[in-house]
This record gives structure tokens, sequence and C-alpha cells, in this order.
């Protein structure tokens, strides 16, 4: 059982930068995938970026890459999104969860944080 707790959302202009924090409880974090999901108002989840278990391997949607980054320090049982260069329509809660490898199926993904709010302004 892990528990996930999202933190480090707010308000921020364009171009700004912001990184958000996932704290895991539970003794099984480091056998799962982390990864990171946004939902806009009116938009579908949406994919963002994994990383592997030994925080070795990366994976990121094309909307995000080059400005995300993904990472995660299993000693402190937490990840961490980098987000630099936002834009207005990067406004949306955005959600960690752990699955048992890397996977674009969110019924696979075992655990969910409740969300963190993110909201780019012009």
């Amino acid at each position: 059982q892990v528990q996930l707790v999202e933190s480090g959302g707010g308000l921020v202009q364009a171009g700004g930068s912001l990184r958000l924090s996932c704290a895991a409880s539970g003794r099984s974090f480091n056998d799962y995938f982390m990864a990171w999901f946004r939902q806009a108002p009116g938009k579908e989840r949406e994919f963002l970026a994994s990383v592997s278990t030994s925080g070795g391997r990366f994976w990121y949607s094309d909307s995000v890459k080059g400005r995300f980054t993904i990472s995660r320090d299993n000693a402190k049982n937490t990840a961490y999104l980098g987000m630099n260069s936002l834009k207005p329509e990067d406004t949306a809660v955005y959600q960690c969860a752990v699955a048992r490898g890397y996977t674009l199926v969110e019924d696979l993904y075992d655990y969910w944080g409740r969300g963190t709010q993110v909201t780019v302004s012009l």
C-alpha cells in the first residue's frame, strides 16, 4: 500500500517555473515506477512523464519534453516534477501515481495522489 501526497502547486506567470513534489508513504515505494499526470477543465487526463524504480530511465510526453523534468529520491520516498517555461495551457490539476512498470494505461496505476493545482497566468 502506498499513499501519495502532492505539493508545490500554485499560481505562476507564463514563462515561470515550479517544482512539484510527491511524497510517498509505504514500504513498497521503491518497487514502483512513478508517473505524473494532469487534467485540465474539459479535457481528459494526460500522461506527462514517468521514471523507473531506480530513477535511471525516463519517459516524457511530447507536450512537455524539454520543459519538464521527472526525478525521484528513493531515500526520501519522494518524486518530483520540475516545470520550466510554463504556459497558460499547462494550467491543470497535477497528480502523481505509481505502477509496476512503464504504462500509459491509467487503470494499471495502483495508487494516485489527490492532486495539486497549477495555474499559469499571462
